[in-house]
């Protein structure tokens, strides 16, 4: 298999879970997952009262400059340890 057809097998296997992973785990997984599929972190920080939403900016944020296949290989690295 590609490493594309393995990145897409593991976000199916993520997304099939029966119990949701510890926060922090679904954190490094979105940052990843967004740093594979979009690349570099774009727009603006949410707020200080979207504590979801600057959480989630901020995973992707702490992999800029990530290569795609890295990215790739880092998610299916972490969801291999679910």
């Amino acid at each position: 298999m590609s490493l594309t057809e393995d990145f897409e097998t593991a976000v199916s296997r993520v997304n099939g879970l029966a119990v949701a992973p510890a926060s922090q785990v679904l954190l490094d997984l979105y940052g990843l997952y967004k740093q594979a599929t979009a690349g570099d972190v774009s727009g603006a920080r949410p707020g200080m009262t979207d504590f979801k939403g600057r959480a989630k900016f901020d995973a992707w944020a702490s992999r800029k400059g990530m290569a795609r296949d890295d990215a790739m290989r880092g998610y299916i690295a972490a969801a291999g340890k679910l």
